[in-house]
């Protein structure tokens, strides 16, 4: 790994300013505010802008990555984004005190890949997707995914950006934030118009699939558990911050988190069309075996959920 000197000034500049924001009054009055909300002791409805069309808003070049080493790009790209969240439509968003490293990790994934049926336009998407899970025998292309952390590589990271960054800013690891949302999933690996018939024809399919998936599930986050190396730095969740004062857990080892230190999200979308009926059938049992296996969960999106709060 080579960091010039060029790249390395521009990412000392980058973070300068980043921490200059990362330490005002503003910043940490923010971060008190969304504390009071994750106790049920909200001052006001707090407001995060998130999941941003980036490839639009580079107006006047300031997201134009320079960095040449492919991670210190993504570190790059990391703190221009935020420096312009923050100066051009902040809300209410809180900046950690540190730059945050992705770690080295390697996922085998679920075996799955999304088949779209109909090709992409010019311009646009239109997904169309391709059944894959059609049958019983087809459950098992469901595959339990495989984690390495590469240690070596990490430790070089870690070594590489406090020289770069000393005397600005502090960094840290950062970790996995599972999506739980099985749902959001399936229906790329089936499509949802299938998923509604499937539900009213073939139950007993769909309950072989969330079976599946979920042990697959949970066997990925016993790995990620295993190596320590759970989500507890980035403070935010699906579009939310997550500070409060019992997350990350007295007992926690701040160098191995797991699961039970951090949030997950989870949401069920296309369900905003079906009834509680179906969605406590086929929702609320998984999510329940899930959510147990953490130490606070983000739920819903953009499904209904005022007609089902009762299950």
């Amino acid at each position: 790994m080579t960091i010039t000197q060029k790249d390395r000034e521009m990412l000392r500049t980058l973070a300068a300013r980043y921490m200059s924001y990362a330490l005002s009054d503003k910043n940490n009055e923010k971060r008190e505010l969304w504390r009071a909300l994750n106790h049920l002791h909200m001052q006001k409805p707090m407001i995060t802008i998130d999941q941003m069309p980036w490839h639009e808003l580079d107006v006047d070049g300031s997201l134009v990555c320079t960095v040449e080493d492919p991670y210190f790009r993504g570190i790059e790209w990391q703190l221009r984004t935020q420096i312009y969240k923050w100066e051009h439509l902040p809300a209410d968003m809180v900046l950690n005190p540190y730059i945050t490293l992705p770690r080295p990790i390697h996922n085998t994934g679920f075996g799955m890949t999304t088949k779209n049926v109909e090709p992409e336009r010019p311009g646009i998407q239109i997904h169309l997707f391709e059944d894959q899970l059609y049958e019983m025998e087809a459950v098992e292309k469901i595959k339990t995914p495989v984690l390495t952390l590469d240690h070596t590589r990490q430790a070089e990271l870690l070594a590489a950006a406090e020289d770069i960054f000393a005397g600005i800013a502090p960094v840290k690891l950062g970790g996995i934030q599972t999506h739980s949302g099985l749902w959001d999933q399936i229906t790329f690996w089936k499509g949802v118009e299938n998923c509604y018939i499937d539900l009213i024809d073939r139950p007993e399919l769909i309950h072989a699939i969330l079976r599946r998936y979920t042990d697959a599930y949970l066997a990925q986050l016993d790995q990620i558990n295993a190596l320590g190396v759970y989500d507890i730095t980035s403070n935010i969740c699906h579009c939310s911050h997550t500070f409060c004062d019992d997350l990350p857990s007295d007992g926690c080892d701040l160098d191995h988190p797991t699961s039970y230190d951090g949030w997950t999200y989870s949401m069920a979308q296309l369900f905003t069309s079906v009834s509680p009926a179906i969605n406590e059938e086929f929702e609320v049992p998984y999510m329940t075996e899930i959510f147990s296996r953490f130490g606070a969960v983000y739920y819903g999106c953009c499904e209904r959920l005022d007609d089902r709060l009762d299950i």
